[in-house]
């Protein structure tokens, strides 16, 4: 936590420092790096939030507001964001089960276990053929 023109006092680094672990933690849990800057533009408060996640490139963001907490927490939900999505994309790039999603999906039955049941899905197979086999 740095600023260049502020004085942060004891508080805020401590707030800063307790929020940024707990959005690592719920998004991925393996911190790199943190950064947070402050400073002030006329009235208001300006924060820069940077986060680097394990191999993941650096997520940044700003917030300003006239309360310096309310600045931090908002680029801090930005870069929150940011993680969330980066792990949706992660996630929805794992291979899926082509199997049971395409059924669920297009909702088909299973297929049958045997060629009798095969030739009878299909409605090649008459009922007595069936029966005869």
């Amino acid at each position: 936590m740095q600023s260049s023109t502020i004085h942060l006092g004891d508080g805020l680094p401590d707030y800063a420092r307790e929020n940024i672990l707990r959005v690592a933690s719920k998004y991925f849990g393996r911190l790199n790096t943190a950064s947070a800057h402050f400073s002030k533009e006329g009235i208001t408060y300006r924060c820069s939030v940077n986060i680097q996640m394990g191999g993941l490139p650096m997520k940044s963001a700003d917030g300003r507001d006239k309360d310096i907490y309310l600045a931090f927490n908002a680029a801090l939900e930005k870069v929150a964001k940011q993680l969330r999505r980066t792990k949706r994309e992660l996630r929805e790039d794992k291979g899926e089960r082509v199997d049971k999603d395409t059924l669920l999906r297009e909702r088909i039955n299973p297929a049958p276990d045997s060629d009798e049941d095969l030739l009878y899905a299909e409605g090649t197979g008459s009922e007595d053929e069936r029966g005869s086999l």
